[in-house]
């Protein structure tokens, strides 16, 4: 079977800029950056802000009890971060784990990265880990079939829960 090529060079200006807006060099604000300026609070969703990184909660979560655990310099790729934010990085994610855990007694745990717009990143230009809870069976019928997630509760009510879990654990693992 042969590869049929048809060209779309129109579609180069587009691609082009889509690549350098998601980079950071093009127009807009980072929704990120603006939560950490705004400090912790129900608010802004920031859950917790360290030396180098904070944890907020995704605002379009998975599940309940999902958070985003983010450098606090603005950078897209994992390499970009030098030893010491590496470090405070993956401490950070490992306590969130730990205030999930501690605010919902799950099964289990998801931690993952999706490092570019080609990976599923939905805002690529501030690298983010996502950390959330999972219990045997809690895929149902409604995310199988009508492709919808039926929380149980607000977001409110999850960053009192995870702050109180992450205020519980604070000093004991960064």
């Amino acid at each position: 079977m042969s590869l049929d090529r048809f060209s779309a060079a129109w579609r180069e200006e587009y691609v082009t800029s889509a690549t350098r807006d998601e980079k950071g060099h093009g127009p807009g604000e980072c929704v990120f950056c603006a939560l950490l300026a705004s400090g912790v609070s129900p608010e802004s969703g920031v859950i917790a802000i360290t030396e180098h990184s904070f944890v907020v909660l995704n605002a379009y979560p998975y599940g309940s009890g999902h958070v985003l655990v983010l450098p606090r310099r603005h950078l897209a790729d994992m390499a970009e971060l030098r030893d010491d934010e590496a470090d405070n990085f993956f401490r950070t994610l490992r306590q969130a784990v730990a205030a999930i855990t501690v605010a919902y007694s799950p099964d289990g745990a998801n931690v993952g990265f999706n490092l570019g717009r080609a990976a599923g990143a939905g805002i690529p230009q501030h690298l983010h880990g996502h950390v959330l809870p999972r219990w045997s069976g809690d895929t149902n019928f409604m995310t199988s079939i009508g492709e919808t997630r039926v929380l149980p509760e607000s977001l409110a009510t999850t960053w009192s829960k995870v702050t109180t879990a992450w205020n519980s654990l604070s000093g004991e693992r960064l």
